[in-house]
């Protein structure tokens, strides 16, 4: 008389339905297994943590999830994901990670639903999840005492406040003051940061972070992260398929990136807004093209102010700082080219409307970017 295995549990049988297929069909199978039994309900949720493990162990961060959730699935997929995460997160992985486990902290709870409904989210959550490829891991930088210091928090905390104040504002002229005395603290923390690890000789490396680069016009917006990268000294390099770039360079840089980045875009959102309105009471009505056009020609001009900015830094640069300054920008180069050992170069198309582009390029040069003061 021959013997069988144990019989597989709800969760497992679920499983087996549901989630290495993508018929309706199949997630029904799934879904009502699970609703016709509350006693799977803690396994069920221990395989979501197991999943979004995984995805950690593929170079996955918080933030990456929740943004390919967020564009993929609904709002309770968002919250359904916030709950997994909190609740498998319970080793410190670094300051940025733990940031991003304190804004899913604001996420609301998933809303309670009946069991079928409930049941038919979750499968669906963890479709995508299993799903999810290998991605370049990031390297967390070394920071040493005076990043971890309450001083940079302050400054930090007064860049932030400033740069909102700047966008908020309707008057050009106090936008104006606000970012250039903000561009001044990132520039005096970035240039401090660099001085103090190479007299003291502390251990110091480039690290990487990811900024989300979401559609619609999303070239156009991995140009300007590029752009405002370089004038940091780092390196973007844009993932088109999961809507992010990664950033490498030195912790101080990054910072900036993220902080500057933020709000040139939403300076740039706030006038393609105010002239395509002008447009429309002129009569005109293809707003994708005028936003396509308009947005290139900001990232395009945005580039040739940074730039320019930071060629002035260099020639401005005197004493111990040019050879420091040398050779972070090779230790950012090296630490990009192993991470991303092949890449290609994307061209910007469908930039055809004149008046996108004059109205984008002037929205620029308004834009609040000034050059870094110059070193005593």
């Amino acid at each position: 008389m021959s013997s069988s295995g144990p019989r597989p549990g709800t969760v497992e049988r679920a499983f087996e339905a549901a989630l290495y297929a993508d018929t309706d069909a199949a997630l029904d199978t799934g879904a009502s297994l699970l609703a016709a039994d509350p006693a799977a309900d803690p396994e069920l949720t221990r395989r979501g943590e197991e999943f979004v493990a995984a995805a950690w162990r593929r170079g996955w961060q918080p933030a990456d999830v929740v943004r390919v959730v967020r564009r993929e699935l609904d709002p309770v997929h968002v919250q359904l994901t916030a709950a997994l995460i909190l609740g498998e997160s319970h080793e410190p992985r670094g300051a940025r990670w733990t940031v991003q486990l304190e804004e899913l902290k604001a996420e609301p709870r998933p809303p309670r639903a009946d069991r079928f409904s409930y049941a038919t989210a979750v499968l669906e959550l963890y479709r995508l999840l299993l799903r999810l490829p290998a991605i370049e891991p990031l390297e967390v930088p070394w920071q040493g005492p005076a990043a971890a210091g309450t001083g940079d928090s302050r400054m930090l905390t007064r860049i932030r406040a400033l740069l909102a104040k700047a966008e908020a504002t309707g008057f050009p002229e106090e936008a104006e003051a606000l970012s250039a005395k903000a561009q001044e603290l990132m520039a005096r923390h970035s240039i401090d940061e660099a001085l103090l690890a190479a007299r003291t000789h502390a251990k110091d490396a480039p690290g990487a972070c990811r900024i989300g680069v979401e559609p619609p016009y999303e070239t156009a917006k991995a140009v300007l992260l590029d752009a405002v990268a370089g004038a940091n000294r780092c390196r973007a390099v844009w993932n088109e398929a999961f809507c992010f770039s990664t950033v490498v360079g030195f912790e101080p840089d990054l910072e900036a990136v993220e902080l500057l980045y933020t709000s040139l875009l939403v300076q740039a959102t706030a006038a393609m807004t105010k002239a395509e309105a002008a447009q429309r009471a002129g009569g005109r009505k293809r707003t994708k093209t005028f936003r396509q056009s308009f947005l290139a020609a900001y990232a395009h001009r945005i580039g040739d102010r940074l730039a320019s900015a930071a060629e002035g830094q260099v020639t401005a640069a005197e004493g111990d700082l040019l050879p420091v300054l040398a050779a972070r920008d090779v230790a950012v180069a090296d630490h990009a080219d192993r991470m991303f050992p092949r890449t290609v170069t994307t061209r910007l198309r469908g930039v055809d409307d004149a008046a996108g582009w004059h109205e984008g390029a002037a929205a620029a040069d308004r834009a609040q970017v000034q050059d870094r003061r110059r070193l005593p």
